[in-house]
Order: structure tokens, then sequence, then C-alpha cells
């Protein structure tokens, strides 16, 4: 992995990123894990370490949005093709599914008009559940946050927990992920590395997405931090999820299956189109993965056994960052490794 280090140091050092955390697993066989760079806490440089938390973001839609609905499906306690209306009584649109919702598939618009962090929204919810739809539910693909606030929403009352109590009891202690946390305490707050310069102070553990942000921190959106260990101990699960007594593996295979338009349920799929992920061009048909718009990333190639976290504060260098043209670079040079 010696292209792959270089790569990421050349990176930090032209200023492309503050810095990062790389862990690269193969099989069980094969492990890569560097820190790189460092960050302002507005007051002075603190370098980046293994166990930095970032905020991950979009992550969180596959981290705990997902694996928390496939557990309430194992459970038989709702169903994939379940109406949304028939847990949010107050949304508009009967023929739109949870599946739909996964797949961001539901006609949902992408976001909400805009609003800055020290604006008040309390009527968040109510907007959302307002929206008209831009299609036909399962008929196109439009990324929608909206949909998987949504889920979130509906995991609380299936379950009758808050969503950060029910993934860490049901996910993250299982997996031993003892650094994935939605709002965390003080006493992490040293650990985690800032993220953007909004009203000339660094966001420091709090959650940076502004929707997420209004909802108090924890949405099935955005809110979660983690280390890179813990999301390598996550991609583990889904490579052989026969070792841990979560979700049955045949459910979890059905996510990354005949994907539409590039989208399985909840994850990002690799198939065989003119659409090429943040992946790269090169990695196999049934990869899957998500990104996060401070600069976060999770891909897994099954058959080969590889999964690949990079975990980047890259919004701290402002939202016109390289990230985007960055990560299928990554990617290739991990392949290429790989094959070498």
């Amino acid at each position: 992995m010696d292209n792959v280090d270089r790569l990421i140091e050349g990176w930090v050092h032209d200023g492309f990123l503050p810095g990062a955390v790389l862990d690269i697993t193969i099989s069980n066989r094969f492990r890569f894990q560097k820190s790189y760079g460092s960050f302002s806490d507005g007051t002075k440089e603190q370098p980046i370490r293994l166990n930095t938390m970032f905020d991950i973001a979009s992550l969180t839609k596959v981290t705990a949005t997902l694996p928390a609905i496939l557990i309430l499906v194992a459970k038989e306690k709702l169903s994939l093709d379940s109406s949304v209306q028939a847990f949010l009584p107050a949304f508009r649109h009967p023929h739109v599914t949870l599946r739909h919702l996964l797949m961001h598939a539901s006609g949902l618009p992408p976001d909400l008009p805009y609003l800055p962090r020290k604006a008040a929204r309390p009527n968040l919810i109510e907007e959302i559940l307002a929206q008209e739809l831009l299609f036909q539910p399962g008929k196109e693909k439009l990324y929608s946050d909206l949909g998987m606030i949504l889920l979130g929403i509906i995991v609380e009352r299936v379950s009758g927990e808050p969503l950060d109590r029910f993934v860490k009891q049901h996910i993250f202690d299982p997996l031993d992920m003892r650094h994935t946390v939605f709002n965390p305490g003080s006493e992490l707050q040293d650990r985690i590395a800032a993220t953007e310069l909004v009203d000339g102070s660094y966001i420091i553990g709090e959650v940076h997405d502004e929707k997420s942000f209004h909802l108090g921190g924890v949405t099935g959106s955005a809110g979660l931090f983690a280390t890179a260990d813990d999301l390598a101990r996550y991609a583990a699960w889904w490579l052989q999820p026969e070792q841990w007594d979560i979700v049955p593996s045949s459910l979890m295979r059905e996510t990354s299956a005949a994907p539409v338009g590039g989208r399985g349920l909840g994850w990002e799929v690799k198939h065989d189109s003119a659409d090429v992920p943040s992946c790269g061009e090169s990695w196999p048909a049934g990869s899957f993965g998500h990104t996060g718009f401070t600069g976060t990333s999770l891909w897994v190639a099954p058959e080969q056994g590889i999964s690949v976290v990079f975990l980047t504060n890259a919004v701290h260098l402002g939202r016109n960052n390289k990230i985007r043209e960055l990560r299928p670079i990554l990617h290739e040079a991990v392949l290429s490794s790989y094959q070498s």
C-alpha cells in the first residue's frame, strides 16, 4: 500500500485535505491503518490520530438507519413494502414505502431550503411531511436526506426507543463499536476533528449537518461520530454477517443485490453501467459503499473481502474542497495494490 500512503501524504502536503485516517482491511489477512495531517481547533493545530473521531455525516444513513430498519424487519416489526403512512399518518403519500425511502426512490426532494445553524426551525418535521413528490414513487432515483430522516423517526416509533439508544444496544455494542455515538460528550471533545469554520469558530463535537443540528443531533440522515477502527468493525460485519447474530445474512445481502440506478437498499452499489460511483471505475460490480458530506466514506468489495474506510474532515477547508475528485483516485489505488 505504499502508493496509497504516498498519495494521501501528497494530498495533505499540497493542502487538498487537512488530514485523514485510512483503514484498509483485506479478508482479515491484511490491514493497513494510518493517520495523516492535523486540523485547527481555533487556537492551535491538533494532530489527527488513529483514534480521532470524525463527524461521519451521511454515513449515518447506512451505519445506523439501514441496519436499524433491517433489525426491525428481521423481528417482523415492519416490512420494507409497508407504506410510510402506516407509521406516519401525517405523511400524505400512501404509495411511498419504506423500500422507496431506503432506495432514494420515493419522489421526495433532496433537501429543504437552507437555513443556517443559528436559525430556529421548530417545524422541520412538519416541513418534510408537507413536501410534494417530484416523481411517481419507484420510477426514478433522487438522493434525499428527507426520506432517511423519516426512517429514523419510524425506527423510534416502531421500537419505542430513541434512535441513538436503539442502535447502540442492537448494533454498536454487539459489534464492539465503542467510539461511535450521536452527540458525543464533553469528555470526547479533544478527540474530535473540527469540521467547518462557521460564524468565526470551528464546529467541534456538534453535528455539521444543519437539519440534524436543528433536530437535536440524532437523525436518520446524519449525526454520528465515529473512528475509522469502529467503521472497519462495521464493514467486517457486512463482509461476514453470519459471525454475528444481529440480522440474517440473507437479508443483509439483499441490500446490494439487483441495484436500480446505482442504488440498493441504503447503499450506493457499483454495477455495470455508465454511472461510476465514488469507489472508482475499476472496482468490481457488487461493491457497495456510501459517502458523507464532511469528507468521509466507506466502501466494501464483498467478493474480494476488501473494506476501505477513509475519514477526513475535508469541510475544514470549506465546502468547495476536492474530496469528490480524490475519493475515486484513492479507491483505484487501493484496488491496484490489491491486484499487484
